[in-house]
């Protein structure tokens, strides 16, 4: 697989608490330059990122992230306010008290919240699978599949665990074809990116790819 293929799918990522404007300027650069799906970035940053790339790149961000456990009005507010400020993608944690509680009417309204202020916008629901039983994997699944959400992602990269590629098969195989799926956590490597999209990734939830891409051009000059 061609490095610019997997660079088109990879969400350029950098949600440091400590992330300053200069450092997001400086992916939005990277971004545009590898060609990336979009950057992802901390909803704080999202209208500056804005009026710096005009139109040049997708703007995504987090919502509820990255616990997840704010109540659905705050979460379908902070999609509002994300969208007003540009953001073209948002990225929400399930509420996984619900998850863990069974409560599985009350975790696909939190999803529709968000889904109904993120209209005309894609929607990722970060399910956090390095939390979840197999049989909580399978539920989450069909509600990411009737909630009208455009993808279900494996991870916030700030839990125990990221991606993995069980995981990223199951999801793939569980979700209805409608949904497509993001792989984000502990991807560090082009055999990682590689295998995550043949297993059914449709992006990438990273910034070691393009790094890796800097790695052999300055290879290729030295």
């Amino acid at each position: 697989m061609e490095l610019n293929e997997i660079l088109s799918r990879c969400d350029h990522t950098l949600l440091r608490v400590d992330a300053t404007a200069a450092e997001i300027q400086a992916l939005c650069d990277q971004g545009i330059r590898y060609g990336c799906a979009s950057v992802c970035i901390p909803p704080c940053h999202v209208a500056g990122a804005r009026q710096y790339v005009g139109d040049r790149l997708k703007i995504c961000t987090v919502i509820g992230f990255p616990n997840g456990y704010s109540t659905a009005a705050v979460k379908a507010f902070e999609t509002a306010e994300a969208i007003r400020s540009g953001a073209d993608e948002v990225d929400m944690v399930v509420n996984l008290a619900m998850v863990k509680d069974g409560c599985w009417s009350d975790v696909a309204e939190d999803i529709h919240a968000v889904r109904e202020a993120s209209r005309g916008r894609v929607l990722k629901v970060i399910i956090e699978t390095c939390l979840l039983t197999e049989e909580e994997k399978r539920r989450l699944c069909r509600i990411v599949s009737d909630s009208g959400a455009d993808y279900i992602k494996t991870s916030t990269g700030f839990s125990t665990g990221g991606a993995t590629r069980e995981d990223v098969a199951l999801l793939r195989a569980c979700c209805d074809a409608h949904v497509k799926v993001k792989a984000a956590g502990g991807i560090s490597s082009l055999e990682d990116a590689e295998a995550f999209i043949r297993l059914g990734a449709d992006r990438l939830g990273t910034s070691r790819i393009v790094k890796l891409a800097m790695e052999q051009e300055r290879t290729a000059e030295a």
